[in-house]
């Protein structure tokens, strides 16, 4: 993912919705987020980077950068990361197109008993779903109409815009709602057959939809206030908003949440504090009564910005004792899948460090909980979290926690592998064995030849410093969720992040921030290693300047597009999920030219994108040509202009007859390297190599060399020379000026094994010389030419 900065505030899912789209690997703000509310300059840390809570689609920061999973932002405080949601695959995926299939998390659904009750109340869902049938009703009208919708319909009115979120969501309507809840919270039934998560869901909706467009909608006064408490006091005094079921979880942490959505935060802390005394492993089996514990931590998350709040904490801060207590107990929920239980509760304590007032209260607290836990192990996500908080909050005092020096402290513990792939690529590595260092520089290094060739570049955009990338590799998602944030300043509610900085600073480092994909072991995988790499090279020889200035203009389409298609191709994996899109038709190809990712989601961003970036290349390589040539210049409007005036919707037909080819199995050769340099060379001296063509079976004993020379016509922009396949160590070394050798070269691939890349740019006319110098014995490799 590229970085771009996302500021939303709200989730627009409910935790149903929420489960299905982080099955489906859609990066969304955690059951339960809040709605928005103007962020302080620390508004807060949370955990590593779960998905944030608030936020249609969550935030995710680092340096400006092009991601390395694709989704950044500037760079992030932990004090602007939120609780950890409490899905169990939430952080399995990117909001990228992943590099491979994994296994899906299914939606929580109504049972069968919930149904029946629900048929026996009258209350049969909708047939249909239209905004309509609430912007057209009123009063009890409008309550029915709630009632007997689902949750995923209400949940579409997240997205209402103009004169129907005034329609559905002015003050009155909201009241009326409110008073519906208070109403129907008396015989709560702890179950949905009464419709109450509807009614929960719709408020959260309507302050969402307010919030974002007060102007319209208009403003929320007396009247809502004195409802939405009637209806909370009620909710939360039932007994059955007590039952820990699934039933009953479903209406309550959507209920946990909607205390924030209505600032409400000082007048529940007694909910806040109920739930965290009350959890025990019953809740463990059901998903809603988890994330309604999680969510009590969006209520202190956001509380922060609420004065009345604060005030209310100050005159009791046993919620204090309440989050330490939390954490001290279920220690042993840490290295399970609950373990975000417990790490939240201690990153919601060390966040009343920034009370001063509260200061005295947190501290001895947050030193005890550093003392039971370690920067490694299974407890390092409670003792990270902490060490945040007082890094953010109260540095100045970091002896007395022992968090002088955070981040190379951490750095240094965790990530003790460094290991030099070429001169231009780094890998620092939590863990990882020679076979799977050698594996990840083999085909990083690889791909450089396969991406110049498709990209037809003439080298580096003009004033890209970039020469180097430094990949990061934790051992898994969880590591990378527990120390990415606190090393490297970034959220990680995504699957890695590439982090580009000012490529036209001396001395800027980019870096790619990735993970083991641990649930592909016995096989070792780097989580999106290739799509993030694509990024890298996409962002020095295509597109000029940094991320900001690439983003000036929709180009969306092609960073993700062209990322998803190089790092498929280039592995020869079929995009399974983009080819069942394709027999959708849901966008014209003109369409797709304004995708941006405020616009989007993970769909259109990656297999629509690189449907249409697969169908350029394909059908239109001319095209593709001329609209690089002005990526290139930083050309922006004029490459606007390109796709939304030349070509327009000029190929929207012919797009939609390769759609249905392609849906069908015939979605035509990828576009790989032009051309391909696969060829024995055939001039008779077998040291000579020529335009396009490869010398297989070179060969050297340690510390000789194997040499070959070539013959450059006047006018070349760039000579690729590549080195792949056979045994041994070799390094690649190239010299304009006579045999190349250790002593006396221009330039030089090196690291270990064969498969090594150098390119050449604007070489002069006439004899250039390749020697492959044996680190130790070398048989079988080839050396390829292209030019």
């Amino acid at each position: 993912m590229r970085n771009r900065t996302v500021r939303q505030r709200f989730t627009a899912l409910s935790t149903a919705a929420l489960a299905a789209c982080l099955g489906i690997g859609l990066l969304v703000a955690p059951a339960g987020a809040a709605e928005p509310r103007p962020a302080s300059p620390a508004a807060a840390p949370a955990s590593t980077g779960a998905p944030e809570a608030g936020g249609p689609a969550a935030r995710s920061a680092g340096a400006p950068v092009r991601d390395a999973g694709h989704l950044a932002a500037d760079a992030a405080s932990p004090a602007d990361r939120a609780p950890l949601t409490a899905s169990k695959d939430a952080l399995r995926r990117d909001y990228d197109a992943p590099d491979a299939a994994e296994p899906s998390h299914p939606a929580p659904s109504m049972g069968a008993k919930a149904r029946t009750a629900a048929k026996a109340a009258g209350i049969a869902p909708a047939a249909a779903c239209s905004v309509a049938d609430f912007t057209s009703r009123t009063g009890s009208a409008l309550v029915q109409q709630i009632r007997s919708s689902t949750t995923d319909c209400v949940n579409t009115l997240f997205s209402v815009k103009g004169n129907d979120g005034y329609l559905a969501f002015r003050e009155s309507q909201m009241v009326a709602v409110a008073d519906a809840m208070r109403a129907g919270s008396a015989a709560y039934p702890g179950d949905s057959s009464t419709g109450m998560p509807q009614l929960v869901l719709y408020l959260r909706a309507g302050y969402y939809v307010q919030y974002y467009d007060p102007g319209t909608v208009g403003d929320y006064g007396t009247a809502l206030r004195t409802a939405i408490q009637g209806a909370l006091d009620a909710f939360f005094a039932s007994s059955h908003s007590h039952d820990v079921t699934d039933a009953n979880g479903e209406t309550l942490s959507e209920a946990v949440v909607l205390i924030d959505s209505a600032e409400q935060n000082a007048r529940y802390l007694y909910v806040v504090k109920r739930l965290l005394a009350d959890y025990n492993s019953a809740y463990d089996s059901s998903w809603y009564m988890l994330n309604a514990v999680n969510s009590v931590y969006t209520v202190t998350f956001r509380g922060h910005q609420v004065p009345e709040f604060v005030s209310a904490v100050e005159a009791d801060p046993s919620l204090l004792d309440a989050l330490a207590g939390f954490a001290r107990d279920h220690l042993g929920l840490l290295g399970t899948d609950r373990s975000y239980l417990t790490s939240n509760a201690g990153r919601e304590l060390g966040r009343f460090l920034q009370e001063a007032s509260l200061r005295p209260k947190a501290r001895p607290l947050v030193i005890d909980l550093l003392g039971r836990t370690a920067i490694t192990g299974p407890t390092a996500p409670l003792w990270v979290g902490l060490a945040e908080m007082t890094d953010y909050y109260d540095r100045a005092d970091c002896a007395a926690y022992g968090t002088c020096d955070l981040a190379a402290r951490l750095k240094s513990a965790v990530l003790p592998v460094s290991y030099t792939c070429s001169d231009s690529i780094r890998i620092l590595a939590q863990q990882m064995s020679s076979a799977d260092l050698t594996k990840a520089c083999t085909s990083l290094k690889g791909q450089d030849a396969y991406f110049h060739g498709i990209a037809r570049d003439g080298g580096p955009v003009a004033g890209d410093l970039n020469s180097t990338i430094e990949v990061i590799v934790f051992d898994s998602s969880t590591d990378y969720q527990t120390y990415a944030g606190a090393i490297y300043g970034i959220d990680t509610n995504n699957g890695g992040m590439y982090l580009e900085g000012d490529p036209s600073a001396a001395g800027n480092q980019p870096r790619f921030i990735a993970y083991e994909a641990e649930w592909t072991r016995p096989d070792f995988q780097i989580w999106n290693l290739n799509h993030e790499y694509t990024h890298y090279l996409d962002g020095r020889f295509d597109m000029a300047g940094d991320f900001e200035a690439n983003i000036t203009t929709p180009t969306i389409w092609w960073v993700e597009g062209f990322a998803e298609y190089v790092s498929y191709s280039y592995r020869g994996v079929t995009y399974d999920d983009a080819v069942a899109r394709a027999a959708e038709h849901t966008y014209t190809l003109r369409t797709l030219f304004d995708t941006t990712y405020e616009n989007a989601d993970q769909t259109r961003v990656y297999n629509w994108g690189y449907l249409a970036v697969r169908y350029m290349l394909q059908s239109h390589r001319a095209d593709v040509d001329t609209l690089l040539g002005r990526y290139r210049a930083g050309d922006w409007a004029g490459a606007r202009t390109l796709l939304t005036s030349t070509i327009g919707s000029r190929y929207d037909a012919d797009w939609n007859t390769w759609l249905t080819a392609c849906a069908a199995g015939s979605c035509g050769e990828s576009t790989g390297p032009d051309p391909d340099p696969s060829a024995e060379c055939t001039a008779s001296d077998v040291r000579e190599l020529g335009e396009n063509c490869a010398r297989s079976g070179q060969r050297a004993t340690e510390g000789n060399y194997s040499y070959l020379y070539l013959y450059v016509p006047e006018g070349t922009a760039r000579l690729t020379v590549t080195t792949s396949g056979g045994s041994g160590d070799a390094d690649l070394y190239y010299s304009a000026n006579g045999w190349a050798t250790t002593g006396s070269y221009t330039a030089r691939a090196t690291g270990a094994g064969t498969a090594h890349t150098l390119t050449i740019d604007r070489p002069a006319a006439g004899a250039h010389y390749i020697s492959l110098y044996a680190v130790r014995d070398f048989a079988d490799v080839k050396v390829a030419t292209r030019y």
